[in-house]
């Protein structure tokens, strides 16, 4: 893979990847000999240990796909995942500028942040990367992405992705619909009418728009309305195909 997803992304580049929310390095390495871009693994919803997070961004790593961490509500999960190699960063629930603010001082290093510097860990190949060279290079490569998933976000969303420092904002479709009040899901007019809103002023602001998908029209729209990063579902679209399979059986 050339350069960092981060830098590809900045370049113009559509990424494609997965979620996975269950603990098995074995699958990150099928996606990553698919050639997908990166992998996001769910540390929200998802039930991971960090020892296991590890490992999962260590498969990542072998098969040269992007482990990306959406982390969980735990104030040291930033610094966990980052220090354990992951190359980049989902943050749920960002509603307020002061929350994007919170999120880079974890993530980035001083002078940009506050993040903890440490030598010895994964990230840093235990102590052959140090000093400035590793400092400047996690800041600057480490991909940022803050959830856009409640009205509150969605007003604040142009004070919140002026926030140095952040990336990508990360429409939560499925969160975005509960919060409205439309559980059925976020294919309802009045939440798609919100995400078109939103990508139309990513589009203004020049700033990163990623979105969920969970199957390949899904893909194809995302990226038509101006998606740099999508990353679909794996359970969805593992699902679907044994279901077809099961149908065959059943019907022959």
């Amino acid at each position: 893979m050339m350069g960092s997803l981060k830098s590809r992304l900045l370049g113009g580049y559509k990424a494609v990847g997965v979620l996975i929310g269950d603990y098995s390095p074995s699958m990150v390495e099928v996606y990553g000999h698919l050639e997908f871009d990166f992998v996001f693994i769910d540390d929200e919803h998802g039930a991971f240990s960090y020892s296991e997070l590890e490992h999962m961004v260590r498969a990542a790593d072998a098969v040269q796909i992007a482990p990306i961490v959406r982390v969980s509500y735990d104030e040291s999960g930033i610094q966990k995942v980052l220090d354990r190699g992951a190359k980049g960063i989902h943050i749920p629930m960002v509603n307020t500028k002061e929350e994007a603010e919170k999120v880079v001082q974890q993530a980035k290093f001083p002078p940009h942040g506050k993040r903890g510097a440490a030598y010895y860990i994964r990230a840093a190949q235990y102590g052959k990367v140090r000093g400035t060279n590793y400092l400047q290079s996690a800041n600057e490569e480490t991909l940022v992405i803050v959830h856009i998933e409640t009205p509150q976000a969605v007003a604040n969303f142009d004070a919140i992705m002026s926030v140095p420092g952040i990336d990508m904002a990360f429409i939560g479709s499925t969160d975005l619909a509960v919060s409205m009040g439309y559980t059925d899901g976020p294919d309802h007019p009045e939440v798609q009418k919100v995400i078109e809103q939103l990508f139309e002023k990513g589009r203004k602001l020049g700033v990163l728009m990623g979105a969920v998908a969970a199957s390949k029209e899904q893909v194809r729209r995302e990226f038509e309305r101006g998606a740099n990063y999508v990353a679909v579902v794996g359970t969805s679209v593992i699902s679907k195909a044994f279901r077809e399979v099961l149908d065959v059986a059943k019907e022959s």
